[in-house]
């Protein structure tokens, strides 16, 4: 690798509105905001609007799609005969 050509990567708070949840990673975002972290450091802060700690998929709390009522409803507009053409 070459040196000088990457960005430097340093230690970040993103912090989770939606869960109210902080993560203290490596990153290269800057931030003007800081907070200060468990460990009495003061940290760059970004807040993220969600994450792993809030989205759907990871937590468990995906919502079914009723896709019946969808099929109910396009033929209620079309007609049994459209959608049977198609």
């Amino acid at each position: 690798m070459r040196p000088d050509i990457h960005p430097d990567s340093r230690l970040v708070v993103f912090r989770d509105r939606a869960a109210n949840a902080s993560f203290l990673i490596r990153s290269t975002a800057h931030s003007a905001r800081t907070t200060e972290w468990e460990d009495g450091r003061i940290y760059p802060l970004i807040d993220v609007e969600i994450s792993s700690a809030s989205h759907p998929f990871y937590t468990g709390t995906s919502r079914v799609v009723d896709t019946a009522g969808r099929v109910e409803r396009f033929e209620r507009r079309y007609g049994r005969a459209a959608a049977a053409r198609h």
